[in-house]
Formats: structure tokens, sequence, C-alpha cells
């Protein structure tokens, strides 16, 4: 009622809007001028004016009824069987840039769920999908834990390169890399973002010179700049690869692919779920993810 004397400049209009007659809003504003012991409204004159206390109160009710529509929306959609929100964990050997297309699509379904997205590394898809943080795993590496409750699905498999910098040490060296060589560098680490489950490696063990970061772009980027050595996934080191910035390496022992996978909680499964599920079953979908389609 408020909102709508303020926005028509009369008690009258905002009658006419809210099918009511005048009388009522009048007495509707001075019976809440009343309790609240607070002029509302200017009336003197032409037009019906806000008070200071009458634009606090209008500005933070505004909220309020944003709030009241939104709560409404979501009790509707839950009743139509979709998710209020929907928790996905995804690896880092998917770029956002890449998920943004799949989440532009869901966007478009008009479900109103609400998509909350963490980024995990290594172990952290599966830690987030044990410990309850997400409702769907997206990329999450190698095997997953023995604890059951929920549905694995294969995405596809990841290649590696052992990348160096053009002014690294190895990268004249002249001869495959052995893991003599690899040990004697310093190694850049990606750390496990998993809370609970006992954290896994990607590869290389911890030197007596390792240097740890806490993203796989933050990896690649050290490696680019002569900070160390290691394995990187084909698909994230090719641009650097192809302008030079990095130089792919012959190894004695090379990194096996690694398998990749999304998984859910079948009996949490919404229609929100279930649509992001149905698309990662495409392998066409799958593929684009991941960089090898």
């Amino acid at each position: 009622m408020l909102d709508a004397i303020a926005r028509k400049g009369s008690f009258a209009a905002a009658a006419e809007e809210l099918h009511r007659v005048p009388s009522a809003i009048t007495y509707t504003v001075q019976k809440l001028e009343q309790d609240l012991g607070v002029t509302l409204f200017d009336r003197s004159g032409h037009r019906a004016r806000l008070t200071a206390a009458g634009e606090e109160l209008l500005k933070e009710g505004r909220h309020l009824l944003r709030a009241a529509v939104d709560l409404e929306c979501r009790v509707q959609r839950a009743a139509k069987g979709w998710e209020t929100e929907l928790r996905i964990a995804y690896d880092d050997l998917i770029s956002l840039e890449r998920l943004a297309t799949l989440i532009a699509e869901f966007y478009e379904q008009g479900s109103g769920t609400r998509l909350r997205l963490g980024a995990e590394v290594l172990g952290g898809c599966w830690d987030a999908l044990l410990s309850g943080r997400a409702d769907l795993a997206v990329g999450a590496p190698s095997d997953p834990p023995l604890e059951a409750g929920y549905t694995v699905r294969p995405m596809g498999e990841i290649a590696w390169v052992f990348a160096v910098s053009p002014a690294h040490p190895l990268a004249s060296l002249g001869r495959p890399v052995s893991s003599a060589d690899i040990s004697a560098s310093r190694a850049v680490l990606v750390a496990d973002s998993s809370r609970n489950l006992p954290p896994r490696s990607s590869g290389l063990a911890p030197g007596p010179d390792s240097l740890t970061v806490s993203t796989l772009r933050a990896k690649l980027e050290a490696q680019i700049a002569g900070l160390g050595v290691g394995f990187v996934p084909a698909h994230v080191a090719a641009t650097a690869l192809a302008d030079g910035r990095l130089l792919a390496l012959e190894v004695e022992e090379p990194k096996s692919k690694t398998r990749v996978h999304f998984a859910w909680r079948p009996r949490d499964a919404g229609k929100a779920l279930k649509w992001w599920v149905a698309k990662l079953e495409d392998e066409k979908v799958r593929e684009r993810l991941l960089g090898i389609g």
C-alpha cells in the first residue's frame, strides 16, 4: 500500500490501483502511523510525500515484499519438484568457462533453482559429495571412495603432459627426463581440497623443494614463470604449449591418463538434479566440458 501511494502520489490513485476505496487507504495509513508513533506521509501539498521515516519504512518494506514473492515462488517450485538450490562441486580440471555454457542452458529452463558452485581439487569433489556439501560432483578424478549411497558415471579420460618453461634447465636437457631429474627439480603441486577424506596427490610427491598452489590455473602460471615443473592436463596446457610459453618434454615415466566421473545421490534427485544428470549423460556435453571435443 505504501509503495502504491509513493508511486502514484495520492491516496486516491493508490486506492484505484489496489481496488480499494480511498477511505480504507486513509484509515490504514493513519492506523499504521498511530501504531508506529511516526508520521509516514506529508499531506500538506497536492501530492502525498513520504517523510524520512516513511522513506525508511518503504525501502525496507520493499525488501520484505520481494522476499515474500521469492518465498512464494520457492514454495511453488518445491511443490512441482524443483529444488530451491542445487549444489554442484566441479573439479578444477573443468574450466568455469566451459561449464558456463551448460549453466546458461539450465537457466533457460526458468526453474528458479539457485545454483551454488564449488571448485574442488583432486579428491575434493568426492569429499564434497560424501560430506553433503554437494548434490552433484562433476569431473571427479580417479576412483571414487568405497562409501556407498551415490551413483557414479564415467565422463572420460584426461591426458597429461610434462611441461616446463623454455628457460628452465630441463628444457635443454637433450634427452628424456628421468625420475631423478624430476626429483632434483622444484615440483609445482596442487593441494587437495578435501576436508575429510585422506588427501590425494597429483602424481609428484612433495620433495625437498616444492611449490604448492591451490588451483590448477595457478600451477600452470607458476610453471610458465619457470618456478617449477610438473604434469599438466594436455587441454589446460594447450594454449601455452602452442604459443611457446611452455614446452612439453618426453619423460621416461609418463603419467597415465586420469579417468574422471560425475556422481550424485539418487535419493535426493529433484528435477534440477535430473536435468543435469541427463545433460551429463550426453557424450558430446562431456567431451566439451573436458576440452576433448
